[in-house]
Formats: structure tokens, sequence, C-alpha cells
């Protein structure tokens, strides 16, 4: 199964950058592998979209905010389950663009070729503070997302 797993989050912006760290952690792990493509949404490049073409499944990675609930705290969700509806906003970004519109925008774009197999793995934070560091709660939380990510590619 051809998957794309997307990292969105801002790396200099301390725990935001959470889906950035989980990319770069694939990359190190899996290297080049056919059936996957890894897409650092950091500073995300609306033409990355059009790249989602011929894929079966979406994995996303983001940092979420305000839950009430201990940094570090991750939750996995069908994407249907949280995800926007489609938005025609003249005002989206290309560098501010977060994985619901981009979801959004991707629907739109692929049209009958979008994947039904969308999974969204959210980490709760609550530093967004201008720095480079993870906080050891939340780093500790995207490197279970490597592995559970990984687990799920191995045939079991």
């Amino acid at each position: 199964m051809k998957t794309a797993i997307m990292g969105f989050g801002n790396p200099v912006r301390s725990d935001d950058g959470i889906g950035c760290y989980v990319i770069d952690r694939l990359r190190a792990t899996l290297g080049s592998v056919d059936d996957v493509s890894l897409f650092d949404m950091g500073t995300s490049a609306f033409e990355v979209l059009f790249q989602l073409q011929g894929h079966e499944r979406i994995l996303i990675v983001d940092a979420v905010v305000n839950t009430g609930e201990p940094p570090g705290t991750l939750y996995k969700v069908p994407a249907q389950a949280v995800e926007a509806a489609i938005q025609d906003d003249p005002m989206v970004f290309l560098h501010s663009l977060k994985w619901d519109q981009a979801l959004s925008y991707a629907r739109k774009i692929l049209r009958d070729q979008y994947p039904d197999d969308v999974q969204v793995y959210l980490i709760a934070v609550d530093n967004t503070r201008l720095d480079v560091d993870l906080s050891e709660s939340v780093r500790a939380a995207g490197d279970r997302v490597v592995d559970l990510i990984l687990g799920d590619m191995v045939p079991g």
C-alpha cells in the first residue's frame, strides 16, 4: 500500500515542531522506500498536495494545543472525525497551511483518487515558544508515533 506521511508544525516553535521531528526520524530509519513518501510540512508548500496522487493511505502527525491533557498525550483519530469542510479560503497562505486545511484541499485536488484510509496522530503540547528544542514528554510521544507507524508498516 503506497503511503504518504505528512508531518506538520513549526520547527522553531518548540513542541509545535513535533510533526517535523517524526518525519526526520522516519527518514533516518526508513531511508528511501518505494511505497512510502515522507513530507515535512513545517514550511508547507502547497504543491506537495499534488504529490499525494497515487497514495492509498495518508498519515498525518501534528501538535494540538489546549486539550486539557498533559503534554505528550497522544491521540490517533480517523481524519473524518475531525476534518474541516473543504475551504475555499483565499487567505490561506502557503506557509501557514494546517493539516485539516491540507486535507480539504487534497480532497478537492485528488477527487476520486482521495484515499479512504487517512489517520491523524495528534500530540498534546503547551510549549510553542520560540525555541528549537522539543520538551522531553513531547519528544517521547513523537518517538512513540514513529514506533506505531513503523509497526503498522510491518506485515503482521
